[in-house]
């Protein structure tokens, strides 16, 4: 990873955590750490979506537009584990699997591991290069798509 990309990615880390920590010091009760976890990866895979839509040609690629939503891909990327504290496991229609607080070595792996794949997706967006897109999309998907089957109930 080149100096650039690795200050960049440290600054977007940096930012996400600032934001992250008092979010996590707001929970008042586990139902709002699962909202706030809930809502964080709707925005995430909604943005993330709007890409997958132009890597698969449903829409036309438009540059610009594929590095805002990587951006914000990336950015929401850095927010949901604050809200995966003890007590959030259970209630408010959550999703998540019991395996999130058994194993929680493996899940913040796999989320490190997701973060550093949207790293790469970011970079290759700003590239504005589909082709480069479409391989980090690639990459990114496999690492959603592991943690979804590894810790989210279908």
């Amino acid at each position: 990873m080149n100096l650039r990309l690795r200050s960049c990615a440290f600054s977007v880390a940096l930012a996400a955590l600032a934001t992250a920590l008092p979010a996590a010091a707001q929970f008042a009760k586990p139902e709002d750490a699962i909202e706030y976890r809930q809502s964080v990866m709707t925005v995430m895979g909604t943005h993330f979506g709007r890409l997958g839509a132009m890597v698969q040609g449903k829409v036309p690629f438009d540059a610009k537009a594929a590095q805002a939503n990587a951006n914000i891909v990336l950015v929401m990327s850095m927010l949901p584990f604050s809200a995966f504290g003890p007590g959030t496991d259970l209630g408010h229609d959550t999703k998540a699997k019991p395996d999130v607080w058994k194993d929680p070595a493996k899940f913040q792996a796999a989320g490190k591991d997701m973060q550093d794949q949207v790293v790469k997706l970011d970079a290759a967006a700003k590239t504005g290069n589909l082709d480069l897109i479409k391989a980090a999309f690639g990459d990114t998907a496999k690492t959603c798509k592991g943690c979804h089957d590894n810790f989210r109930e279908k």
